[in-house]
């Protein structure tokens, strides 16, 4: 039960003697850096920032934040565009130097610090010829998109983040730390993989690791003209590819011209996957042709320079099943309107492993071979929100007939509570009864929240 306690210098200096990490306040002199995170429309103000270096500070973090009552928010990569890394006049946890990483090649597997970013993890992993999957941002946090699923370059192969966690340490909301496996509160450990940050606060992660070398990636780029051609193409070349390669297709604007790129990763034998491009080479000409072979770690961060910090995003995304000749249409109609250059489209694809699993193995549902369609706006000046805003909303108001009701819940921004419905499917009745136990009260609100169940609603599986 909350006390309500006025957060006093003396009251804050409490919480600050007892981490090991050191506690930021307004006035500060890096508290406005230490608050900033990916989206600069994200613009808040927490009373402290709890630069955690250890489970006992977030311990810690989590007792002080329930016991005065705070909004609590907890920041690992701070990448989500949603921004609820951060609050208003609460308790931000920041995870970020939480960086420990130990890779045992013999068993295949790493244990992380949820501090970690996808890239600092694949260095440490490629160290041994060894990966897992994860994004394809190689500066987002491996937390939150852990959490949240994580789509990524090998989920044909190896299936999504998620997946591949086999046990991790959490706080719950209580301050307690517990292992979760499959075996340890396993409950936790399905709610953990695919529910987000809405039943306790990770801090560190076991992954199973895959033999990863060098891969067959890149991008075969086209006039937006050709779009349709080329898009029914890939989409009956994708329908009937092996597990070892995974691609996305994108739409931008090149000098001001429309263009459509299709990006390609084979994690398999090379010279299997020269052969199993020819049909998407033969698909030309394109403008440009970059695929060819690479370490691992330059294709995960090939697409950062993309999305530095410090511009104003708003993305909206669903499901498509399929790459229909009227959603393409929808596509290359509002596309020459697009407000900023910065901007584009994307639509990942996800198959094999990821889309063979039954949709109730974990709390991630959305088990298909499909597409992850991604309106990603982003611009730098600030009186440009509004008409930024405003095409994204009418090109995905546009796209709905043709989109599926789901979202992957790490491309959600600030959404309704259908959207938020949408991105749990249906597991969210089990979802919420797990809420429930693990956190009556709401303390991890500040996410794409799973309200608890009521008392007298029960779950039957």
């Amino acid at each position: 039960m909350a006390t309500h306690v006025a957060l006093t210098a003396g009251v804050l200096d409490g919480l600050a003697a007892r981490l090991r990490g050191r506690l930021v306040r307004p006035g500060d002199v890096d508290y406005d850096d230490v608050r900033a995170v990916f989206n600069a429309l994200i613009d808040r103000k927490p009373a402290a920032i709890a630069r955690c270096r250890d489970a006992s500070d977030v311990a810690h973090g989590i007792d002080f934040a329930r016991d005065h009552g705070l909004p609590l928010s907890v920041r690992g990569g701070g990448h989500s565009v949603a921004g609820n890394a951060v609050c208003d006049g609460g308790l931000v946890l920041d995870l970020s130097g939480m960086k420990t990483l130990h890779v045992d090649p013999g068993c295949r597997l790493a244990l992380a610090g949820s501090g970690l970013t996808l890239g600092e993890l694949d260095r440490g992993t490629q160290q041994h010829g060894l990966a897992t999957p994860s994004g394809a941002v190689s500066m987002t946090g491996i937390a939150g998109l852990t959490l949240g699923g994580g789509l990524g370059w090998l989920n044909g192969r190896y299936g999504l983040a998620c997946d591949n966690v086999v046990a991790a340490d959490v706080v719950t909301a209580d301050g307690a730390l517990v292992r979760v496996d499959a075996e340890e509160h396993p409950d936790l450990f399905w709610a953990i993989r695919g529910g987000g940050g809405n039943f306790g606060v990770v801090t560190r992660f076991t992954y199973r690791l895959h033999p990863v070398g060098p891969v067959l990636a890149g991008s075969l780029t086209f006039p937006a003209d050709t779009a349709g051609r080329v898009l029914r193409h890939f989409d009956e070349f994708m329908a009937a590819a092996p597990d070892e390669l995974s691609a996305a297709v994108s739409f931008g604007l090149d000098g001001g011209r429309p263009v459509l790129s299709v990006t390609v990763c084979w994690c398999g034998p090379v010279d299997d996957g020269e052969r199993t491009l020819r049909p998407l080479r033969a698909m030309g000409p394109p403008l440009a042709d970059s695929i060819g072979v690479m370490p691992y770690v330059d294709l995960q961060s090939a697409g950062d320079a993309g999305f530095p910090r410090g511009r104003r995003h708003y993305w909206k995304a669903g499901f498509l099943p399929r790459l229909t000749v009227g959603a393409v249409e929808v596509l290359l109609e509002h596309l020459p309107q697009m407000p900023s250059a910065l901007s584009g489209i994307g639509a990942q694809h996800m198959h094999g492993a990821a889309g063979r699993i039954p949709a109730t193995a974990t709390a991630f549902p959305h088990r298909a071979d499909q597409y992850d369609l991604q309106l990603l706006s982003q611009w730098a000046d600030p009186q440009d929100t509004e008409r930024n805003v405003a095409w994204t909303r009418d090109l995905f108001e546009s796209l709905r007939p043709h989109l599926q009701d789901a979202v992957y819940v790490n491309n959600l921004g600030s959404e309704g509570p259908d959207r938020v419905r949408a991105a749990y499917g249906a597991n969210l009745p089990r979802l919420a009864e797990l809420k429930r136990v693990y956190d009556p009260t709401n303390l991890f609100r500040l996410n794409h929240n799973i309200a608890p169940a009521r008392p007298d609603t029960a779950f039957v599986p």
